[in-house]
């Protein structure tokens, strides 16, 4: 196993990373306990070193595996990281009560790698009011956290607001050989890592759908490399050839799979992947982007929209189920991220066809056009989906804090 450095601390962190994200699961659909447990130790045993997981992952499940799977000894070989989700932070207490909550459930006194989960310019505002800053500096000083980072989903200019405004150790991005120009990107990347922040990478195989099935005209040209590799291998070979990466997360829920990726991982250095393998992937690239509904490559000038339209999201979602059509999260994630479930609506259908992104395009895409085939691709169900899950997590958030109210009252009894 290949190791990197994170720069303001000195760790030596696995190439590879264990996402706790897409554990195996069972025939009724919950955590498959035992088989994620023993996955998850056959990859420490291996060199992983690094654990990644979440409140929101298999709601809640997740840390409560991690937290059995480090037991017998396994807590001391690796670095744990989780994240902090800012949706039910409500005012200053909750950070401390949301964090105590994870280290008891992780069964461990310390979160070495602490996150701000799934931060874009607005969110990050609204807890910086609240004061999470200072909630960092607070739990590194009394040693509930080592490391304090935040994980991304915005534009690129949002993170290189982010990235100034604090001492942070590390960032998390989503970032493959189809996102160079998406989210944070290849810009958002070297700038991080210029900052000295390790750079911890997310879906760098866009969920699994850089891998395994792919097109018959993408296979054609990763059957024509002299050296054959898994659509999977190329796709991670890809990321860790960068410098700037410190850690790239794979989802492994399938032990050949974590066998695969391992394998890779003894011997994927930056720098390693030659010029005809890069222009390999490359040819890759403009096939995925040909079988694309739409040729947007997020560079965001059509931002910001003056009805509040995320259009490289709203594309880059539409394209995602052009080409994956068979994947259901594709869906979902374009309600959550864009359907007001976890901030203020960005969807398609806010389009009133006003015309200033048409003027800053530089492909020169007709995008109220296309606004209304995205809307009317994924927005379907969108108009029932959101109320219900808002209605979820307010009743979710409310049972919560009863229960919060009842103990304090019988501890002051």
């Amino acid at each position: 196993m290949l190791y990197r450095t994170v720069p303001k601390t000195g760790d030596k962190l696995s190439i590879l990373g264990f996402g706790c994200m897409r554990l195996p699961s069972t025939r009724t659909g919950g955590v498959d306990e035992e088989r994620a447990i023993r996955q998850i130790r056959h990859a420490i045993d291996r060199g992983v070193n690094y654990v990644d997981t979440a409140p929101i992952y298999h709601l809640g499940k997740s840390e409560q595996v991690l937290g059995k799977a480090l037991m017998d000894g396994y807590r001391e070989k690796v670095r744990i990281a989780t994240k902090l989700p800012h949706w039910e932070v409500f005012e200053r207490e909750d950070m401390d009560r949301i964090l105590n909550r994870q280290l008891s459930t992780l069964q461990t006194d310390h979160i070495d790698y602490y996150l701000l989960h799934s931060l874009a310019g607005k969110s990050f505002k609204i807890m910086r009011d609240l004061g999470v800053l200072e909630f960092l500096d607070t739990a590194k000083k009394d040693g509930r956290i080592t490391s304090a980072g935040f994980s991304f989903h915005g534009k690129a200019e949002e993170i290189l607001e982010i990235v100034d405004a604090y001492d942070w150790d590390f960032c998390q991005i989503q970032y493959n050989f189809l996102d160079e120009k998406n989210q944070a990107g290849t810009e958002g990347l070297r700038y991080a890592a210029s900052k000295g922040l390790a750079v911890m990478i997310m879906e760098p195989l866009r969920g699994g759908n850089l891998a395994g099935r792919v097109s018959a005209s993408v296979q054609k040209i990763w059957d024509g490399a002299p050296v054959k590799r898994s659509s999977a291998e190329w796709g991670l070979r890809w990321v860790w050839d960068h410098p700037e990466v410190t850690v790239v997360l794979s989802g492994m829920n399938n032990e050949a799979h974590i066998d695969e990726n391992i394998r890779v991982a003894n011997d994927a250095l930056p720098g390693s992947l030659s010029d005809d393998e890069c222009a390999l992937i490359g040819r890759v690239r403009d096939e995925y982007r040909r079988l694309m509904k739409v040729g947007c490559t997020g560079c965001g000038y059509c931002m910001p929209c003056p009805f509040g339209v995320d259009i490289p999201g709203c594309f880059a979602g539409y394209n995602a189920h052009a080409l994956f059509p068979h994947d259901r999260e594709v869906k979902f994630q374009y309600v959550g991220r864009h359907g007001g479930l976890m901030g203020e609506k960005s969807c398609a259908s806010l389009c009133r066809e006003c015309g200033k992104c048409v003027k800053a395009c530089p492909q020169h895409l007709p995008i109220p056009a296309l606004m209304k085939d995205v809307a009317q691709e994924m927005e379907g169900m969108m108009g029932i989906i959101v109320p219900i899950m808002k209605g979820g997590l307010w009743c979710i958030n409310r049972v919560k804090r009863i229960q919060r109210a009842v103990l304090g009252e019988k501890t002051h009894a």
